[in-house]
């Protein structure tokens, strides 16, 4: 009975076949116990600790809105405060909203999603009553309307604070619940933990145990015939290509029947590869770019890449013709524009006949923008090459009429290679036909269009003739301009000519209506320096009374004042400029001065007053009102009583 031939992978699966059982039930074990593992740890860092932190966060914003409002309410000039609460409403609620929102379909308690839907719309109520209360008090009448401030109070003692509380009360019962699960899954995680390093320390051991065994035995079956193998794979390393030798009895005894031969024939192979891809590189290397290879499979890294070095040196060298092309077409093109750059219609024949040659083209025409007073421009015919020219005798090309007029209105390139019957024809001596490619690219520079040129031809024009194309119309669209400046700068100094003379006559008209406007202005002047002095006179005199002459605006401010006034109250000139009259008076207010004046207008009476340091006195005042420019003031009289006394004993 013949003997079962044993392959090296059976050998190896043999050996290992335990080991794999091993590793399937250890990674079983493992993968149950991390997947379960990894579920209480999504769940507790994706949505409870999240949700822990957003509750935390709406807690504390609960508590933040009502402080704020409070302070609204109470703390009239706290701007920031203020500022923040509207930040509070209009942002970092929604923001926390949608954050803890996004966090809801995960949570699997549906009685904790229901409190937290009834918290958010009891938080917007509260916010409705805030934002109610913050309408009340906005101006500094606001706040000083006693009923308006008292009603804000009461929204705050019986609306804002209670709601405010049960809104928090909800939120920690909420966040105490959360906190519980979030300690349920790290103690579920931990106990996972622990189970799996016991299965893991038990199995490895094992595994071990069974890895040495299977090593040794393998060792033995595998090592000999493998030296066979490693001494020619070490010559293919230092580059060596040996010839195919055939293998002796001991040989043959090295390399047997099984993984090892196979490996012995694809070294024969990869041999006669190389030696192959040596001698597709050398010919590379001598610029035969035609040199055919095949690969010894689709997969074969180093033949792949010969073929795509061989099929990029070629592009490269057929990249650099083109690029060749273009530059000498760019410095040819560029001679004859600085050559013929004074007749627009010396360059188009110039330059055209050029181009056609040059692109090997059959037929072309350029066509020039026009210049045109107010009427609609267009272009003409000004050079052809091989073109019918009776054709464009008496038509006009207006813009978007006809493909040139199309790409004249879009200044963009038109590429046909489906010409229409009839379009146009090439004509020669053997008759007329039709062409496979029209072109027709704009005169365009600084989104200007100066005119177009169109080429026709029995061959497809390339991309890179059409680049060279669009580039040399700019250039010579350039040329057009700067021709035409020039035409129009020469036009323009003879026009500027004539205008000299007509400013010359102009000049000596100005010169007299100069001089008349100069002696009204002197007489403006002179009575402009008699109402300055007669200002000061009657301002000396006001400095020099006893008594304090102000004058209060429509808002109750100080807009005038003298001396005396300085002296009466005790406050410089520069504290005076601009405050408002009620730190006169003895209980009277900002919001109340401009009553209080007007219900004492007319009369000449005595007030309660009040100087810088707070000392009261008593004074007797006349107040009157007067308009100027459209604006009502009043005007007082105000004299210390005491003092005057006492100037009038002295």
């Amino acid at each position: 009975m013949k003997k079962p031939k044993f392959t090296i992978g059976s050998k190896i699966f043999g050996g290992f076949i335990s080991l794999i059982v091993i590793f399937a039930i250890n990674a079983a074990v493992s993968i149950i116990t991390i997947s379960n593992s990894n579920t209480l740890i999504n769940e507790n860092t994706e949505v409870i600790d999240p949700s822990v932190k957003a509750i935390d966060e709406f807690i504390l914003l609960v508590t933040e809105s009502k402080m704020l409002v409070t302070n609204w309410v109470y703390l009239q000039n706290n701007q920031e405060d203020k500022e923040a609460l509207k930040d509070l409403h209009s942002f970092r609620y929604p923001e926390l909203k949608d954050k803890l929102g996004a966090l809801l379909p995960y949570w699997q308690d549906t009685v904790q999603r229901q409190t937290v839907d009834s918290v958010f719309i009891g938080f917007e109520e509260l916010i409705d009553i805030e934002k109610d209360i913050m309408s009340q008090l906005v101006s500094f009448e606001d706040y000083e309307d006693a009923m308006v401030k008292w009603q804000a109070t009461e929204a705050v003692e019986s609306e804002v604070l209670p709601r405010t509380n049960k809104l928090k009360d909800q939120l920690y019962k909420i966040s105490s619940l959360k906190r519980e699960e979030a300690d349920q899954a790290q103690a579920s995680i931990i106990a996972s933990s622990d189970k799996l390093s016991n299965i893991i320390l038990i199995l490895c051991t094992i595994t071990i145990l069974i890895g040495l065994l299977g090593a040794f035995w393998l060792t033995r079956n595998i090592t000999k015939p493998i030296n066979y193998l490693k001494e020619l794979i070490q010559r293919l390393g230092k580059g060596e290509l040996p010839q195919e030798e055939k293998g002796t009895d001991n040989n043959k005894q090295k390399v047997n029947h099984d993984e090892v031969g196979d490996m012995a024939k694809a070294v024969d192979i990869l041999v006669n590869g190389l030696r192959d891809t040596s001698e597709f590189a050398e010919q590379i290397g001598e610029g035969n770019y035609q040199a055919s290879f095949s690969p010894l499979s689709e997969h074969d890294v180093l033949g792949n890449a010969l073929i795509n070095m061989r099929d990029n040196l070629q592009k490269v060298a057929e990249d650099d013709k083109k690029r060749n092309w273009a530059t000498e077409g760019s410095a040819k093109f560029g001679e004859i524009l600085r050559q013929n750059n004074h007749s627009v219609e010396e360059l188009s024949n110039t330059i055209l006949s050029d181009l056609i040659k040059y692109l090997n083209a059959n037929q072309g025409g350029m066509f020039i923008v026009q210049d045109t007073d107010g009427d609609e421009a267009y272009m003409k015919l000004e050079a052809c090459y091989a073109w019918d020219r009776q054709k464009y005798v008496e038509q006009k090309v207006y813009k978007g009429e006809g493909l040139v007029g199309q790409s004249w209105q879009e200044k963009d390139t038109i590429f046909l290679t489906d010409v229409p019957e009839n379009y146009i024809a090439i004509t020669s001596g053997l008759g007329d036909s039709n062409p496979t490619s029209i072109l027709i690219v704009p005169l365009l520079v600084n989104e200007e269009v100066y005119g177009a040129i169109e080429i026709a031809s029995f061959q497809v024009f390339k991309d890179y003739e059409i680049e060279f194309l669009q580039k040399i119309a700019e250039s010579i669209a350039s040329t057009i301009s700067s021709a035409k400046v020039n035409s129009r700068t020469q036009q323009l100094l003879e026009e500027s000519t004539q205008m000299t003379e007509q400013m010359r006559a102009q000049e000596e008209e100005m010169r007299q209506n100069m001089e008349e406007l100069q002696a009204t202005q002197e007489e403006m002047n002179r009575k402009q320096r008699s109402m300055t002095e007669r200002e000061s006179r009657i301002k000396a005199v006001l400095d020099t009374a006893l008594a304090s002459f102000i004058s209060i605006g429509a808002n109750g401010e100080l807009d005038f004042f003298n001396k005396n006034t300085q002296k009466m109250f005790g406050y410089t000139e520069q504290q005076l400029s601009g405050i408002n009259v009620s730190a006169f008076f003895k209980n009277v207010g900002e919001g109340e001065i401009v009553s209080y004046l007007r219900e004492h207008l007319h009369t000449q009476s005595e007030h309660t007053l009040v100087n810088k340091d707070g000392l009261e006195f008593e004074a007797e005042i006349k107040l009157d009102d007067f308009s100027l420019n459209g604006q009502s003031y009043f005007i007082a009289r105000i004299v210390d009583v005491k003092a005057y006394a006492n100037q009038s004993v002295t």
